[in-house]
């Protein structure tokens, strides 16, 4: 993971387990198939893009069962 997003992503889920969570939750369902919701960037892995979901605002604790 990419430590630049991950303080970005923790200044919006300030609750570090709840963001580890949410990460580890979304790189499943992406690994499984699920879209990504923001445009993949060359070497950038799964982490990567869900940390950028969460800071784009695209992936919530409310809405990550949703996607």
């Amino acid at each position: 993971m990419r430590a630049d997003l991950v303080e970005q992503a923790a200044q919006i889920v300030k609750d570090p387990p709840i963001l580890i969570n949410m990460v580890s939750k979304r790189v499943r369902q992406i690994v499984s198939g699920h879209a990504v919701l923001v445009e993949r960037r060359p070497g950038f892995r799964e982490a990567d893009l869900a940390l950028l979901e969460i800071i784009q605002g695209k992936i919530t604790i409310d809405n990550i069962d949703k996607n």
